[in-house]
């Protein structure tokens, strides 16, 4: 279950990703499968090549996209993880 965002920061997203940016959103999240893990940051890009090539500097694999929705592939990255690379990647502010 997703919450702790709204509809224009999901739409944003989702533009972004359309456009073949490199696009971050964080949200609260609960899943039984992660039990400590409170929040997700997904990290989309409908350019597979640049998406692939971006989460090759932190290690992802290309498996790991989900691209159950076709338009939105992207990772989502969890925990320490998570918290490293959005460091790296200046976005402090979507660790919560």
């Amino acid at each position: 279950m997703a919450f702790g965002i709204n509809r224009r920061e999901l739409v944003s997203w989702k533009e972004a990703v359309a456009r073949g940016e490199i696009a971050f959103i964080t949200h609260y999240w609960l899943d039984d499968r992660f039990p400590g893990c409170k929040t997700v940051t997904k990290v989309g890009c409908s350019d597979l090549p640049k998406l692939i090539e971006w989460g090759g500097k932190y290690g992802l694999q290309p498996e790991w996209i989900d691209r159950r929705k076709k338009a939105l592939p992207h990772f989502d990255l969890f925990g320490e993880r998570r918290d490293k690379i959005l460091k790296e990647e200046g976005m402090d502010h979507l660790i919560w």
